[in-house]
């Protein structure tokens, strides 16, 4: 009994004499700060600001995470207090990117009626139009893109090139590329798939 009492309190004191002689040690030493370890992982900075929502559903559309870019937008709403036009482009991109025409149609009309001095919005209108079929209803919608833009973005020209052609081939069968460039404010495009 009393040899398993001694082990039963050696080993405890055992490991922690093997601890404290290891590299880890119990913390800094008494000859200066600890070296930082490379593999270590870095501190949390609970005083810091969170990531801005907005700017993350942006990057979640960029990357085809469409369901958590709309949680994100949902946030910056909130964030915010408002919905304002970008956010409302924002869900619009998002619900075309999953394929819900319907839905995006109605968020870009009214994000284009909140702000319609946005080039970047318009173009994003016309491309759901383009998917809907509503060719010339888009190449109006890319025309008025286009002159808020001053034709200086490359993506609402193109898109504007190719909903005229399919305007002017209407009753010619062409293939259907689905080669639409989606625009985010900033420097980003996003490009429209043909799997939609």
């Amino acid at each position: 009994m009393t040899s398993r009492l001694g082990r039963s309190i050696a080993l405890p004191i055992l490991i922690l004499a093997l601890a404290a002689c290891s590299s880890g040690g119990f913390g800094t030493s008494t000859f200066g700060p600890k070296e930082p370890n490379p593999l270590d992982a870095p501190g949390v900075d609970l005083r810091a600001d969170g990531a801005d929502n907005l700017e993350t559903g942006h990057r979640l559309v960029a990357s085809g995470e469409y369901e958590l870019a709309i949680r994100s937008f949902n946030r910056a709403a909130i964030d915010r207090g408002t919905i304002d036009a970008e956010i409302l482009s924002g869900l619009g991109t998002a619900n075309l990117g999953l394929g819900r025409l319907g839905q995006a149609e109605t968020l870009l009309r009214r994000a284009v009626e909140r702000d319609p001095t946005q080039p970047e919005i318009w173009n994003n209108l016309g491309v759901v139009l383009m998917e809907r079929g509503k060719n010339a209803d888009a190449t109006q919608i890319f025309r008025k893109a286009f002159a808020l833009d001053n034709g200086q973005s490359v993506s609402i020209r193109d898109n504007l090139r190719l909903a005229l052609e399919k305007t002017d081939n209407s009753g010619i069968s062409l293939p259907d590329t689905n080669d639409y460039k989606l625009v985010r404010r900033g420097s980003a495009d996003y490009v429209i798939h043909s799997e939609l």
